[in-house]
């Protein structure tokens, strides 16, 4: 009878690890059906995608890649990405990590208050903050500058990127700071060779979910910038398609393109970004 249960028990758990797999296997390629797809039009015309859009070409056009990246300015467009959302995160994690250390560390009269007005900001969507901050720029000269966009991706995405922190940081032992005081480190010290090594989960999640949101941003991209030669990523496969020149071909590649820094950055740092996201869940 015993080993009769023992049988059940191991088909029962059998058959849970293989649904368990194939939901997996079917999500998988839930998810990544539309890449194959936005892939296998990268390599074909604009008349074959029109004609069979869901075939795979049997005469694949590498040629697009070349002509997307070197003929439509398509690599100074990554370039202009690259900057403007590299220097946004930059500044974005510094400014963040030390604002979110002095709201879980440091407390201060009506620090609980600035947080909640800061925290609140995330409700206001980004078309009630095109008008003022549009004329933030003309004011101090930024605007159709890749530094002055870079600046408002920092404005709008700091509120989350220092509630995320202060919740890592407020879960961190208050036992180490105390041991780096009395070894004669200062605040400053402690936050910079204690605190943000530990808090790297955290730093990693706001590093992914921030380049994703950014390097895929338009609506700022194309209100704050009017040059052809400052254009992003974005702006830049919007000139694929238009009312007189359509090139389904040429847009695919482009996204590929763009999709492929994304894909890298969430190799390398997935692990982390793992931990970070689930650094609040368990405390101790």
């Amino acid at each position: 009878m015993i080993s009769w249960l023992r049988k059940s028990q191991q088909r029962g758990g059998l058959a849970a690890r293989c649904a368990e797999t194939l939901m997996m296997l079917g999500y998988t390629l839930f998810t990544f059906s539309p890449l194959a797809w936005v892939f296998t039009m990268s390599l074909k015309d604009t008349a074959l995608i029109r004609s069979s859009p869901y075939s795979i070409p049997t005469d694949p056009r590498w040629a697009n890649y070349v002509d997307v990246w070197v003929t439509s300015n398509y690599s100074q467009y990554f370039i202009n990405s690259g900057y403007a959302v590299g220097l946004a995160i930059a500044v974005l994690i510094v400014v963040a990590a030390m604002a979110a250390y002095a709201f879980a560390r440091m407390p201060f009269r009506g620090s609980e208050y600035i947080f909640l007005a800061i925290f609140t900001s995330i409700m206001l969507p980004a078309q009630v903050l095109l008008i003022p901050l549009f004329q933030l720029l003309v004011k101090y000269h930024l605007i159709n500058t890749l530094t002055g966009l870079a600046l408002v991706y920092v404005a709008v995405q700091l509120p989350m990127a220092i509630y995320i922190l202060r919740s890592f940081f407020a879960q961190i032992p208050r036992e180490l700071a105390e041991a780096a005081r009395m070894d004669g480190c200062g605040e400053w010290k402690i936050f910079w060779r204690i605190m943000m090594p530990i808090a790297t989960p955290a730093i990693s999640t706001i590093l992914i979910v921030n380049f994703v949101a950014l390097w895929n941003e338009f609506i700022f991209a194309v209100i704050f910038i009017q040059d052809e030669g400052k254009r992003t990523l974005p702006l830049g496969v919007m000139k694929f398609v238009g009312d007189v020149y359509e090139d389904l071909g040429h847009m695919a590649a482009g996204l590929v393109i763009s999709i492929i820094p994304v894909l890298l950055l969430y190799v390398f740092f997935s692990e982390k970004f793992i931990k970070g996201m689930s650094a609040g869940a368990v405390k101790g």
